[in-house]
């Protein structure tokens, strides 16, 4: 065999690392900012765990309200009583109280609407405040 002998050199083995091109930055989140965005979605994930049993409890009563418009009942008190029923069955109704409903009759059609606060406490004096307003097609 004849032939030069090759040696084996640092540069062979471990490479020089390759430098980026002029204008390229390394992209990627620091740890600021994963703690930041971290401590924003912490604080949404707990609004909204505390907001949703009182938006579900709202579709509850509007969906009710409209069995109960739909039914036709002859008279305000037969619309409070019906309401009443619906509330002994769904328990996830607290919120509001048969006499809290505004009913009345348009064209043959009953109507009924409703109104009420719900306060959310997201910790200590900080509190949220959803106004809730529904009524019957």
């Amino acid at each position: 065999m004849t032939g030069a002998s090759h040696t084996t050199t640092a540069t062979d083995i471990h490479p020089a690392p390759r430098r980026a091109p002029a204008g390229h930055r390394q992209r990627g989140i620091s740890l600021f900012g994963l703690l930041f965005w971290g401590v924003i979605l912490a604080f949404l994930a707990v609004v909204g765990m505390r907001v949703a049993p009182t938006v579900m409890e709202y579709f509850t009563i509007l969906k009710a309200v409209e069995k109960i418009a739909s039914s036709g009942p002859s008279s305000v008190s037969d619309a409070r009583a019906a309401f009443a029923r619906t509330q002994e069955i769904e328990y996830s109704i607290v919120s509001i109280k048969p006499n809290d409903l505004v009913i009345t009759k348009r064209e043959e059609k009953v109507k009924i609407s409703f109104a009420y606060d719900k306060e959310v406490s997201l910790g200590g004096p900080v509190y949220l405040l959803i106004k809730y307003k529904g009524e019957t097609r």
